[in-house]
């Protein structure tokens, strides 16, 4: 099948594009913009490799690049080594890669592409010399990971007649039942783990295993990097690891990046976390980062650490939160939370087989029984503390109706009918008949089929109505029942831990317009700076002398009174708003001027020059304070009083409306009308 313009655009779209450069010197971004001006030559290239399944062998060139896995890395192990492909051979590869997901029919094509490739290896930033591979496949490649899937299936085939055959015993796995399933082996790329009894015959089996799958594919097993795991009190396991030809390791252990054989309830579960925090960490310690990039380091680079240990482990408890930075609680929970969806909505997971046996399945397969008893996998039971607000976000999609409960599932409406009509529940003949148990088919187009105990009185007709009225746009069709996510605004019904985390995030009620301070376009540090003020917490004069600083507090600009911080926020020439904050003083600025001093302390809001002569100021007389907001003031007075003029102003105490939402109650005086040239108190009532 000829390649299509389309094809190759969605795989282009599909591809990272800020990988580091190949031997072509070009991106994938670059291609990716590019592809209008370009898109006729790389059809040319595509064509020219289907006709005579070749192409040029200068684009499947390759540098090798090592970089190092720690710092102050001096042998060669102490390196990793990279592949730098060409951009134009990675999308080939990828168009490939495609078409290997659906069909193994065309395999010249590849051979051609792994066959001819060559390398060169980076020196000092210089490509020196090429030369032909033997055997093995090129990590970066679109090609690789589907290629050596195929390979890892002729040991996965091996173990499985072992199995079979009696040679090794795998991991027996019971449920509460008599069910019972075997897993002998998991395989994700290159880690592989074998389960088997501690006998030396096993071992002896299984060694013989991995010569054959050598012979057969030309791979070569690593037993400098393989280890053999006794589970509890193993006698001669030094032994058994000599006829192996491995070490001899300890559980706990790490695999995948996950502890295994810890508990998980341990802090110990998060050491390895917290270690490459540290080291992450170490790499900026002698930088000099402003707040506010640190801020961008924390939400760019240390938020992300824990969020694969997350996924499976609940995190110990701990207060977290601010700055916009992702409450630890919730995102936890939004993890674990993915793992009760994807138990409901995937078929025949390995995963997902051991859990529903180990556990039992629920009616229908869509979740698992309660984990009540002392036994069993304690994360798994974890998990399963999140099932009440997840279920309670997921609706059904009502197909044949044989896997939906009518009555007691969420499928018509906002609710269970059971809990909409409870009356008409408790006169329900059959309470946990499915949907598709209540559709008769031969009712003409077909209609549901209501039985109930007995006839119903004249004021329950409007009952019965309802719920006919809530059931006549649903109908009984040929597809499979499914869910779908319902809560935080989930895209086209699935699952997603950001959905997810806006169902369980619950927003302060903020006592300052956070989200005037936290703007997109203004500088993070510039909008840091406004949050630090915004709660007192700037290093004026006056706090570093709560510290212990022995020195004068006098402000630099008038010299007259103390330098503290500034909790006001105040639009051009002062009229506006002004944010007071309760029992503070603080100083107005404009622009870079110091005018008035405000104080407000035992119910009153006093306003004074700062500018030694009384007569002198740089405000207009018309420049009056249209409104005055008081920040963390709880009780609720009626009025207030101004002087020296001796009349009231309203006041109100309510919430304000901000461009997200609303804040916690405020004090609001409206409309005080006072000149801000002027000396003036007001007194609330």
């Amino acid at each position: 099948m000829p390649f299509t313009k389309e094809e190759i655009y969605v795989a282009l779209m599909d591809m990272n594009g800020d990988k580091a450069l190949g031997p072509d010197g070009f991106t994938v971004a670059f291609w990716q913009s590019s592809w209008e001006l370009v898109k006729e030559e790389i059809m040319d290239l595509f064509r020219e490799f289907y006709d005579q399944c070749s192409f040029a062998k200068s684009l499947n060139s390759t540098f090798l690049v090592l970089i190092p896995k720690k710092g102050g890395a001096e042998d060669l192990g102490d390196f990793r080594p990279i592949s730098l492909l060409g951009s134009l051979y990675k999308l080939l590869a990828k168009v490939l890669a495609n078409r290997l997901k659906k069909v193994l029919d065309k395999m010249k094509w590849i051979w051609w592409c792994i066959s001819t490739a060559k390398f060169s290896i980076m020196i000092n930033g210089v490509p020196a010399g090429f030369f032909s591979n033997s055997k093995g496949l090129r990590q970066g490649d679109p090609l690789s990971p589907y290629l050596f899937v195929l390979g890892m299936e002729v040991l996965s085939n091996l173990i499985r007649r072992a199995v079979d055959g009696g040679f090794l015993s795998g991991c027996r796995i019971q449920g509460r039942g008599e069910e019972e399933m075997i897993v002998s082996h998991l395989l994700f790329a290159d880690d592989t783990i074998i389960f088997c009894e501690a006998r030396k015959e096993q071992l002896s089996a299984l060694s013989w295993i991995l010569a054959w799958f050598e012979a057969a594919s030309g791979l070569r097993i690593n037993l400098d990097k393989s280890v053999l795991i006794p589970v509890g009190e193993v006698e001669d396991i030094e032994e058994m690891a000599m006829e192996l030809g491995c070490k001899v390791g300890l559980l706990p252990t790490v695999y995948l990046g996950l502890p295994l054989g810890a508990h998980h309830k341990a802090v110990s579960m998060w050491d390895g976390v917290e270690e490459r925090m540290r080291k992450r960490l170490a790499q900026w310690k002698r930088q000099y980062i402003s707040k506010g990039g640190r801020i961008t380091l924390i939400k760019s680079t240390m938020a992300s650490l824990p969020i694969y240990n997350m996924s499976l482990i609940r995190m110990p408890k701990s207060e977290k939160g601010g700055l916009g930075i992702r409450k630890i609680d919730p995102l936890n929970k939004a993890l674990l939370g993915k793992w009760l969806w994807r138990f409901a909505v995937e078929k025949d997971n390995l995963w997902k087989l051991v859990i529903g046996v180990k556990y039992g399945q629920e009616e229908f397969g869509w979740r698992t029984k309660e984990a009540r008893c002392t036994y069993g996998v304690g994360v798994w039971k974890e998990i399963l503390k999140e099932a009440k607000w997840c279920w309670d976000n997921i609706k059904f999609k009502v197909g044949k109706g044989t896997k939906v409960k009518f009555w007691t599932d969420q499928w018509c409406g906002n609710a269970a009918l059971s809990h909409s009509f409870p009356q008409l529940f408790e006169l329900a003949v059959h309470k946990n008949a499915t949907v598709n148990e209540m559709w008769d088919p031969s009712m003409g187009q077909g209609g549901w089929n209501l039985r109930f105990h007995r006839d119903f009185n004249d004021w329950e007709l409007d009952l019965i109505r309802g719920l006919l009225n809530m059931l006549r746009d649903f109908r009984i069709t040929s597809e499979e029942d499914t869910v779908l996510w319902e809560g935080g605004g989930g895209v086209h019904g699935k699952y997603g831990v950001k959905v997810a985390y806006n169902v369980l995030a619950v927003i302060n009620a903020c006592t300052f317009p956070a989200k005037c301070i936290w703007v997109d376009k203004v500088p993070t540090k510039a909008a840091f700076f406004a949050w630090e003020a915004a709660w007192g917490k700037i290093l004026t004069l006056d706090r570093l002398q709560k510290r212990g600083w022995q020195l004068p507090n006098r402000c630099f600009l008038c010299g007259c009174e103390e330098e503290n911080v500034i909790a006001l926020n105040g639009s051009h020439a002062a009229e506006g708003e002004l944010y007071i904050d309760d029992g503070k003083s603080f100083e107005f600025k404009q622009g870079a001027y110091i005018h008035r001093h405000f104080v407000f302390s035992d119910g009153k809001l006093t306003s004074s020059s700062l500018v030694p002569n009384a007569g002198r100021t740089l405000f207009s007389s018309a420049c009056v304070i249209e409104r005055i907001i008081v920040l963390g003031h709880s009780s609720g007075p009626k009025n207030a009083l101004i002087e020296p003029s001796n009349r009231k102003a309203e006041i109100e105490l309510g919430p304000l409306w901000l461009r997200r939402g609303k804040s916690a109650p405020v004090l609001t005086i409206r409309r005080p009308n006072v000149p801000v040239a002027d000396d003036w108190t007001i007194k609330i009532l």
